[in-house]
């Protein structure tokens, strides 16, 4: 029995082109296609599809929508695979969707919809519950976590950073407070910890503020910069890195 497979991209061309580079796989089926986020969901129950082939953005938002369905599938059907195309090589898309798990879930770039074999072995792949992330993706998150490890904010706490970064636009500790939910007490209190932990002491002629903000946009610009050389280890010899997951029968 043939994979069935949903389609759903914003871009007409780019959905085109996915449907004419499936059509000479002969064990997948194009069931539905879709150019939004609802009528993606509507697709999915309405036909149960075994892989759903997704770019990040689309209405309404055109923020992370490929994303968030792919989340939320995780609960409604975790039988249903995900594959994530996307023009976008950015290391906080790929996390969050393997944050609740890499089996049934791909990310490829749509550079990588040219290659007939890519696209359709990666559907095939997390059909079976295995997954697939581009090699280029793979580098951006190598070096991503090598640059948490060196940062000097890598101790601090999730919260703590996004005060940081309200620091960063100059607000007061009333509008952080605003801006974050919590009481101006709360706010103080996570200052004092980042400046304990960035080892900022008061100074004359810089106050602790503008050290701290300085800080965040050096880290800030580094996590925007190039990645490094290829790792040639990873997925070698092939155009994807692949991992094997616990096989599940097609159409379940």
């Amino acid at each position: 029995m043939a994979l069935g497979v949903v389609v759903a991209d914003d871009s007409y061309l780019a959905r085109e082109a996915v449907i004419h580079v499936l059509a000479a796989a002969t064990d997948i089926q194009v069931v539905a296609i879709c150019s939004d986020r609802d009528g993606l969901l509507e697709a999915i129950e309405r036909e149960r599809p075994d892989v759903v082939v997704t770019d990040i953005r689309m209405p309404p938002t055109d923020a992370a929508e490929g994303v968030q369905v792919a989340a939320e599938l995780r609960h409604a059907h975790p039988e249903v695979a995900v594959v994530i195309l996307s023009q976008y090589l950015e290391a906080a898309y790929a996390l969050d969707l393997l944050a609740g798990g890499s089996d049934g879930r791909a990310y490829l770039l749509k550079e990588r919809i040219h290659d007939r074999d890519e696209l359709a072995t990666a559907i095939r792949v997390t059909a079976g519950g295995g997954s697939v992330i581009d090699p280029k993706v793979v580098e951006v998150l190598v070096a991503a976590r090598a640059r948490a490890a060196s940062s000097p904010l890598s101790g601090l706490t999730r919260r703590e950073r996004e005060t940081l970064a309200q620091i960063a636009q100059g607000k007061s500790n009333l509008a952080i407070a605003g801006s974050l939910g919590l009481s101006k007490r709360a706010v103080e209190k996570h200052i004092n910890a980042i400046f304990m932990k960035l080892e900022l002491p008061e100074s004359e002629d810089v106050s602790r503020r503008v050290k701290a903000a300085l800080l965040f946009l050096a880290d800030e610009a580094d996590d925007t910069a190039p990645p490094p050389n290829p790792v040639g280890a990873i997925a070698a010899g092939s155009a994807t890195a692949r991992t094997a997951g616990p096989r599940r029968p097609p159409g379940t």
